[in-house]
């Protein structure tokens, strides 16, 4: 019998199997896919999570394979620049902010986790549905993923489901409980294109009621000639009224938004242009689920998106899910009863994640363009300062970084065990 089972091998099952491995805790992983594929398009690392994954180890390698960002801009649609900041350690962390492709970011810690833990803790091709306590463990049942073949149960002392927001587990716990949507379809792309600005900029350009974008590179030198051309990942997004929700990870067709984005020319950037050249599209709504009041049902939990899925705004999902990860390690770390250790996770995790799920709706990094908007108009600005203040704006962004756990000193902080409750 297991320690730990941990139900999804994405960032959070993986980051949880290595936190685990440290602190020779004995786990297994149970992965619905048949292959670890690079899948996927772009995800940034704020420097919260590259402190996770400095002490996993495989910083330096995330590092490698990725963009470091120097700055943030945020941009009307007119193509006036708003608002800049450094980011990273261009702006005093220890640690840098990182744009990478999931793909290779999923790949780095498969690498790690197959050398650490060996090809025999981690179970492909196992799709969970549903699990069975009893006093002395937890029984965790399972189907063949493509042909539905009833496999062999798993036992453990605990279950931690890490599947993301479509997981079976938390079905089971919240039957017929519906995604949160709120109107904002996105598409996904990546595209190799020249550098943009510094090649360093991570941009935000217009708001959700006329048509926003998501800029960042993820990838140099992707053709390995002189063109220096990068890999950029873009992200459209738009509100609807009408509350028609948009597929879920399919291949999306660029001709169903693009017209949002045709007058997007400026001088330091052709936006239709980096539509229409993407090598992939896909498309997904904008959904998350409202906080719940329990993640742990005796001896299983959650983490990550199956615990507290969240808008895709402020580069905050991974990082929220890494420290899941390292937080839960800590306490199972500390306890003679893993019971204990699963409640104790939860009252440090659950209520912080709840209020950045809820800024993420509200009050996301993005809002310092609709501020903008609100006091200027949809048009474009002679003088900004006699609408709003870059001091102003400044606060908006400090307090985003508040909330979510990523200030400058949060950032430094010790990471210490979390003591358990009495």
């Amino acid at each position: 019998m297991d320690d730990v089972a941990i139900v999804g091998g994405g960032i959070c099952g993986l980051a949880l199997a290595l936190n685990l491995q440290r602190r020779g805790i004995g786990c297994t992983v149970y992965e619905r896919a048949e292959e670890i594929m690079p899948l996927g398009v772009g995800i940034t690392l704020l420097p919260h999570a590259m402190r996770e994954f400095a002490a996993l180890g495989v910083a330096d390698a995330i590092l490698a394979a990725g963009i470091e960002n120097r700055e943030s801009c945020f941009f009307n649609r007119f193509g006036q620049l708003i608002y800049r900041e450094d980011r990273g350690r261009f702006a005093g962390y220890a640690l840098p902010e990182v744009g990478i492709h999931r793909g290779r970011l999923h790949a780095i810690l498969y690498a790690a986790a197959l050398e650490r833990l060996g090809a025999a803790r981690i179970r492909l091709g196992h799709q969970c549905v549903g699990v069975d306590q009893a006093e002395d463990g937890v029984r965790v049942n399972f189907v063949a993923t493509a042909k539905q073949d009833v496999l062999e149960s798993a036992k453990a002392r605990v279950v931690v489901d890490c599947e993301g927001i479509n997981s079976a587990l938390r079905a089971q716990f919240y039957p017929g409980e519906p995604v949160a949507f709120a109107g904002i379809n996105t598409w996904r792309g990546v595209t190799r294109h020249a550098p943009i600005l510094s090649g360093r900029s991570y941009l935000r350009i217009g708001a959700l009621r006329s048509g926003k974008m998501v800029i960042y590179p993820i990838a140099d030198d992707v053709d390995g000639d002189a063109s220096g051309r990068q890999l950029i990942n873009w992200v459209a997004e738009f509100q609807r009224d009408d509350f028609e929700r948009n597929d879920w990870n399919q291949a999306g067709r660029a001709e169903d938004f693009i017209g949002l984005f045709e007058a997007w020319r400026y001088a330091w950037l052709d936006v239709p242009a980096l539509i229409r050249n993407a090598e992939q599209i896909l498309e997904y709504p904008m959904v998350d689920r409202d906080p719940v009041e329990r993640w742990s049902f005796g001896r299983v939990t959650l983490a990550g998106d199956a615990a507290h899925p969240m808008y895709p705004r402020g580069s905050n999902g991974a990082a929220q899910a890494v420290i899941d990860a390292r937080t839960l390690a800590d306490c199972l770390a500390g306890a003679a009863d893993p019971r204990d250790a699963l409640r104790a996770y939860e009252a440090v995790r659950r209520e912080v994640t709840a209020k950045i799920v809820r800024t993420n709706r509200a009050h996301p990094p993005d809002v310092i363009i609709a501020r903008v908007e609100e006091r200027v108009g949809d048009r474009p600005f002679d003088d900004l300062e006699r609408y709003v203040t870059q001091d102003e704006l400044r606060a908006l962004s400090e307090n985003y970084k508040r909330i979510a756990g990523f200030t400058v000193a949060d950032v430094a902080a010790s990471s210490a065990p979390q003591k358990l409750p009495g």
